[in-house]
């Protein structure tokens, strides 16, 4: 028995294609690739997200006027607390918040006018009383001079009670505004407090107000960002698909041509049998390459190894 092995070529257009296959991806691989068309990229800031930035860092500390507003207040209330402090208590004394310190500043001259115009009717009626003694006929007499001291004597009561009753009027007007001062300090105090609240509250309610905006244009910012990235992330997508293309395309051609190959066998084998004649062997041998060439290849061309 002889064995025979021969190769198998696959046909000419096969090569062909193979070749220019082989120049194809010898040019494409000679060209590098623009990276920078496909390399990631971060979408800048949305002009909205700035304005946010600049806000929050502009918002930054301005509350801060009405904080040291509200401490003020808070101040001049402890000060009007201690001033209304001084106003409490009996009042004695000269200083401040006592009941002299209220008096009216025309007391006295109130008093001596009052007082000398009560001495001015006082020598009136006495020279009356004179007068009528004169005309009796009793000037002198012990009785005169006994009528004459009893109206001095009620005259220097009357004087005295004058002059208590204003003074005792002076003081109590003293003391009534001395109070009315003591209520004007409390209330003085207590707007003053609540003048420090409504600062405070201000502060927080701008403090609050700037977050919102800040937070909404953050908001407003990102949303946009966020287009802008998928943008970028979608043209980055189409510039690798462009940039990958004639690789894929390549590689296409080449699984294909690879495929066309791999369905050719590249070795036969052949058994002969022993001691044909040379006649047999030939036709024997013409007849086998004949019938596969003929089903599978159609012309090819047969080489013996």
């Amino acid at each position: 028995m002889a064995i025979t092995e021969q190769r198998v070529l696959p046909p000419q257009f096969i090569e062909d294609l193979a070749t220019d296959y082989g120049k194809q991806l010898t040019a494409l691989t000679a060209q590098p690739i623009d990276t920078s068309k496909i390399a990631p990229q971060v979408a800048a800031q949305d002009p909205l997200q700035t304005q946010a930035a600049t806000l929050a860092q502009q918002g930054i500390g301005s509350f801060q006027p009405f904080l040291t507003s509200a401490q003020q207040a808070a101040t001049d209330f402890g000060t009007g607390i201690a001033q209304a402090q001084q106003l409490t208590g009996t009042g004695a004394g000269t200083g401040a918040g006592s009941i002299s310190s209220f008096m009216s500043p025309y007391q006295q001259q109130v008093i001596d006018t009052t007082l000398a115009e009560f001495d001015r009717q006082k020598e009136i009626e006495e020279q009356n009383i004179r007068s009528r003694q004169a005309e009796l006929g009793v000037l002198g007499a012990g009785r005169s001079g006994v009528q004459l001291a009893e109206f001095g004597s009620g005259a220097g009561r009357d004087r005295a009670a004058l002059q208590a009753g204003l003074l005792q009027q002076g003081f109590a007007d003293a003391a009534n505004r001395r109070q009315q001062d003591l209520l004007n300090q409390r209330a003085l105090a207590g707007d003053q407090l609540l003048g420090g609240e409504f600062q405070t509250g201000l502060a927080s309610l701008v403090q609050g107000l700037q977050g919102k905006d800040v937070s909404t244009l953050g908001t407003l910012g990102a949303v946009q960002q966020a287009q802008a990235q998928a943008q970028l992330d979608a043209q980055r997508e189409a510039n690798r698909l462009a940039a990958f293309e004639p690789y894929e395309r390549l590689g296409t051609f080449g699984s294909g041509i690879a495929q066309l190959i791999s369905g050719y066998p590249g070795r036969q084998t052949f058994t002969s049998v022993p001691n044909p004649t040379p006649l047999q062997s030939a036709l024997g041998v013409g007849s086998t390459l004949a019938g596969i060439y003929g089903n599978v290849f159609g012309p090819v061309r047969v080489k013996n190894i």
